[in-house]
């Protein structure tokens, strides 16, 4: 296994994960917070489809498509203390915008030689991801952590655990 591949089977198990986490949770569940003070899964999940468009646009200039309008302020840290479910997607909507920007992360990965991958990351990155195949690596183990977080909501809500 190369490690364009070793990127995208963590970038698989995390996807595994989120689906199964997410699988039979409704709209109005997503916007449920676990304990108070923590962000709810919709919010989250905005947060995580901007951040992987950041992360990948950062390394590979213009390789990702454009959000709607808005979506980046819409999943601001000023907004994660919003309860209102018309200041957020649907579960649908989340999951189509995480597979157009995983698609074109999995385009711009396979473009990569491994010497791409050993270059330096952005300054902006250097904190969380030093070279570029930090960044790419990135996108699973991000997605994993916040599923972490959906299965304490998921046992509140009475689901038993998948895992």
């Amino acid at each position: 296994m190369d490690s364009r591949a070793a990127i995208r089977a963590s970038w698989q198990t995390a996807e595994m994960v989120t689906n199964m986490y997410l699988g039979d949770l409704t709209d109005a569940e997503l916007l449920v917070r676990s304990v108070p003070g923590i962000n709810h899964i919709a919010w989250q999940l905005g947060h995580l489809v901007q951040s992987d468009h950041q992360i990948i646009d950062g390394v590979c200039p213009g390789s990702m498509p454009a959000l709607p309008v808005g979506f980046a302020e819409q999943h601001s840290k000023e907004t994660a203390t919003s309860d209102k479910p018309g200041d957020f997607l649907s579960k649908s909507e989340y999951l189509r915008l995480f597979a157009e920007q995983r698609a074109a992360a999995a385009v711009a990965l396979a473009k990569q030689t491994d010497a791409d991958l050993d270059k330096p990351a952005p300054d902006s990155m250097k904190d969380y991801a030093p070279t570029v195949g930090d960044a790419f690596l990135l996108l699973g183990g991000h997605w994993l952590m916040h599923a972490g977080q959906w299965a304490v909501l998921r046992r509140k809500l009475g689901r038993p655990p998948l895992f």
